[in-house]
C-alpha cells in the first residue's frame, strides 16, 4: 500500500509538472516570437510608409540613397537586417554592406507574398545553427505595389531564453518531485504504519489471541479504526470467555447426570440377587437423572436457537391474564407440594390484548415463577402482579425466599449461574431458566430486573412494550 500511495502521488505530481512545463514553454515561445514579429512588422511598415512617400515614380537604385538614412535610423540599435527591393526582386538597398547585393536579384518566399500585396512572416534555419525570423511588407504607391521591405533577425536569443527557462522549470520540477517523494514517503509511513499494526493485530485475533491491542494516537479516522479494533478485541475476548465458561458449565452439567446413570448401572451390574424393589428404586433414580439430562439438553437447544438468531417472534394478540392464569395452573401442584401459595393480582383492570409471542413470554414468566417457588420456604408465597401504563405492561413476580445479595443480582441471569449450587441440584435446577427468560423478554424489546423486597424475598419486574395493534 505504501508503494501504491507513493507511486500515485508521484504520478499525479509528475503529470501536473510536465503539463505545466509544456504549457509555460509553449506560452512563452508564442509570446516571445509574436512580440518579435510584431516589432519587426512595425519597423517594416514604418520603413514602407516613408519609402512610399519619398520614392515617387522613380524606382531606380540611385534614388534609394534618399531613404537609406530612414532605414538605418529605423533599425538602429538592433541586429535586424533590412533589404528594400523593387517588384523585380532587384535589391535597391541592403543594410548588410558586406553582402554586396545592391542591384542584384534577392528572392525569398515571404517577399513573393509581399509583392502580391500581403504581409508575411516566417522562421527559417540559416547557416551556423542560426534561426531567422523574417518579415516582408509591400511598398505601395497610389495602391500599386512598387517594391517590398524585407527584414530578418536572428531568434537565437529567444531560443536561448526558452531553453534557459525550460532548464529552470525542469530543475524546479525535479526538486518538487524529490520533495513530494520525500513527503509522500513520510505520509505513507504515517498512514500505513498503523495499518500494518492493525494487520498484525488482525492476524493475532484470527489465531484466537483476543488480548492483542493496538496503540491509538489522536482522534482521526485511523485512530477511530484502532479504537474499533480494540473494542472488537474486547467483545471477542468477552464472547470467548463466555463460550469457554458455557462449554465448561454445560460439560459439567451434562457430566453429573451421566455420572449418576453410570453409577446406577455399575451398581446394578455388580449386585447379585437384588430384590425387585431395589431394582425399581435404582431404575427410578436412573429415570430422574435421564429427566434431568433431558431438561438440560432442551434448554441448551433453546438458548442455542436464541443465540443463533434462528428464533423469531410469532406475534399474535395475547390476553396476558389468560397467559398468567395458565402459568399459575401449571405451577400450582408444584407450589402446593411445598405448601406455597401462588396467586395473582390484576387490580380489577381490563387489559386489552397485547401483541407478543405467547410461547416465549409464557416461558419467561413460567421460569421466573418456578424459580421463585423453588427458592421459597415451605408455607411461603409467590405473588404475580400485573399493571399497565400508556407504553408498557409491567409484570411483577414476588416471593418471600432468602433474597438475592446486591452483588449477585447482575449475575443471576448468566447461564448456569446459581446462588446456592448444591440446593439447585437438589431442586433439579439447570441454571438456564433465568437466562432463557431474559433472552425472551429482550427479544420483545423489554427489560427484566430484580430487587430485594422490603422485608424478605425478591421481586422480579418484567417490562414489555404494550402494543395493542400492528405498528402500535
Amino acid at each position: 500500500m505504501r508503494f501504491t500511495m507513493i507511486a500515485t502521488y508521484l504520478a499525479i505530481i509528475v503529470t501536473t509538472l510536465v503539463l505545466m512545463t509544456v504549457y509555460i514553454i509553449g506560452l512563452l515561445s508564442e509570446n516571445l516570437y509574436s512580440a518579435e514579429t510584431v516589432t519587426m512588422f512595425a519597423k517594416a511598415n514604418i520603413i514602407s510608409e516613408i519609402i512610399s512617400d519619398g520614392w515617387g515614380s522613380d524606382i531606380s537604385a540611385v534614388s534609394a540613397d534618399e531613404f537609406s538614412d530612414v532605414v538605418e535610423q529605423s533599425l538602429a540599435g538592433t541586429s535586424i537586417r533590412g533589404v528594400v527591393t523593387n517588384t523585380s526582386y532587384s535589391v535597391l538597398y541592403d543594410t548588410n554592406e558586406e553582402s554586396d547585393l545592391i542591384g542584384r536579384v534577392f528572392m525569398r518566399d515571404v517577399m513573393k507574398h509581399a509583392l502580391d500585396g500581403e504581409q508575411e512572416d516566417t522562421i527559417t534555419d540559416a547557416e551556423n545553427d542560426m534561426r531567422l525570423i523574417s518579415v516582408a511588407v509591400p511598398i505601395k504607391e497610389s495602391g500599386n505595389v512598387i517594391g517590398c521591405v524585407y527584414l530578418a533577425d536572428s531568434v537565437n536569443a529567444i531560443d536561448d531564453t526558452i531553453r534557459s527557462t525550460r532548464t529552470s522549470l525542469i530543475v524546479f520540477s525535479t526538486l518538487i518531485i524529490i520533495l513530494i517523494g520525500m513527503l509522500s514517503l513520510g505520509m505513507s509511513s504515517i498512514i500505513t504504519s498503523p495499518l500494518q499494526e492493525f494487520r498484525a493485530a488482525a492476524r493475532e485475533i484470527s489465531k484466537g489471541n483476543f488480548t492483542k491491542r493496538v496503540n491509538v494516537k489522536g482522534r482521526n479516522e485511523i485512530a477511530q479504526m484502532g479504537e474499533t479494533l480494540n473494542y472488537m478485541c474486547d467483545e471477542l475476548g468477552l464472547l470467548e470467555e463466555k463460550r469457554r465458561k458455557f462449554v465448561s458449565d454445560a460439560s459439567h452439567e451434562l457430566k453429573t447426570p451421566m455420572a449418576g446413570i453410570k453409577l446406577i448401572c455399575d451398581s446394578l451390574v455388580a449386585a447379585e440377587n437384588l430384590d425387585f424393589s431395589v431394582i425399581r428404586e435404582f431404575l427410578t433414580d436412573m429415570s430422574d437423572e435421564v429427566d434431568r439430562l433431558t431438561r438440560i439438553v432442551e434448554r441448551l437447544l433453546v438458548l442455542t436457537k436464541l443465540d443463533s438468531g434462528a428464533a423469531s417472534l410469532n406475534i399474535e394478540e395475547v390476553y396476558i391474564k389468560m397467559l398468567i392464569n395458565h402459568v399459575v395452573k401449571k405451577l400450582t401442584p408444584i407450589a402446593e407440594s411445598k405448601d406455597i401459595v401462588i396467586y395473582t393480582d390484576y387490580h380489577d383492570t381490563e387489559l386489552a390484548p397485547a401483541l407478543m409471542d405467547y410461547d416465549k413470554i409464557y416461558e419467561a414468566i413460567y421460569n421466573i415463577s418456578d424459580n421463585a417457588i423453588k427458592y421459597s420456604p415451605e408455607g411461603g408465597f409467590v405473588h404475580i402482579d400485573v399493571t399497565a401504563d400508556s407504553t408498557d405492561m409491567i409484570i411483577r413476580i414476588e416471593d418471600n425466599g432468602p433474597g438475592i445479595p446486591e452483588e449477585e443480582r447482575d449475575r443471576i441471569f448468566e447461564r448456569f449461574y446459581r446462588l446456592d449450587d448444591s440446593r439447585a441440584r437438589d431442586t433439579g435446577g439447570t441454571g438456564l431458566g433465568l437466562a432463557i427468560a431474559k433472552e425472551a423478554v429482550i427479544m420483545h424489546g423489554g427489560t427484566v430486573e430484580v430487587v430485594n423486597a422490603s422485608e424478605v424475598g425478591s421481586i422480579f419486574t418484567i417490562r414489555l412494550p404494550y402494543r395493542k395493534s400492528i405498528g402500535g
